[in-house]
């Protein structure tokens, strides 16, 4: 109960207003140029594997100017699509998966992304955290997607103490509120990307620091 009142009181506020002076996330950059178009909100989770936001859209653009719909991704030849992807890395198992999740949503759910979170994971190429992404963004079903953002910060601020993304999810789940799941990605991610980033966070300029398990552990060290 601590811990959620500290998440629901203190950490999320913060960040809601510290955040805003930083750009959106990939997949708010999407919506809000495109609509909450669940399968181009799809394609963005997939590219953005292993790759920067800051690439990625730009990569999401010129896609999108090709086809915006399952049976348009198919339609591109697989050599062309791997070009047009190039800069995401991974580029040719990135073309097969955008091929064959175009497929199997045309053929077995008549070219629209399933809702749920089963269907969604019977499609090969889709793991958790893209499921649960799409879940949350495109249907506004509330689910905690887990990066490595997710992951990482949870822990360095002490709210759960744990090593996969799966127990991640699960810890999560209990201690933040069911209404803020989808929103506690958007909102970590932001931070990963500008303030607590890997390696090298700027502790000195973060806003949660007062609350921040690692940082007092660094205070006690030296």
């Amino acid at each position: 109960m601590e811990k959620s009142n500290t998440i629901t009181k203190k950490i999320i506020p913060i960040l809601r207003k510290q955040t805003k002076q930083f750009e959106p996330t990939l997949i708010e950059t999407i919506i809000s140029e495109y609509g909450k178009n669940p399968f181009l909100i799809l394609i963005g989770c997939l590219l953005s594997l292993r790759s920067r936001d800051v690439v990625t859209v730009h990569v999401c653009r010129n896609l999108f100017k090709r086809g915006q719909a399952p049976q348009e991704i198919l339609a591109i030849p697989k050599s062309q699509l791997e070009k047009i992807i190039f800069k995401t890395g991974c580029y040719r198992k990135k073309a097969k998966v955008l091929h064959e999740v175009s497929r199997v949503i045309i053929e077995e759910y008549r070219g629209k992304v399933p809702r749920s979170k089963d269907k969604l994971s019977k499609i090969k190429g889709l793991g958790p955290k893209t499921v649960n992404l799409v879940l949350g963004l495109a249907f506004d079903t509330p689910a905690i997607c887990i990066d490595t953002h997710v992951h990482r910060i949870s822990n360095l601020l002490g709210l759960i103490k744990t090593k996969t993304p799966t127990q991640t999810e699960h810890e999560l789940e209990k201690i933040v509120k069911r209404e803020n799941w989808i929103e506690w990605n958007n909102l970590l991610v932001i931070w990963g990307q500008n303030i607590c980033t890997p390696g090298a966070p700027k502790c000195a300029e973060c806003a949660l620091k007062n609350i921040c398990k690692f940082q007092k552990h660094v205070k006690l060290r030296h």
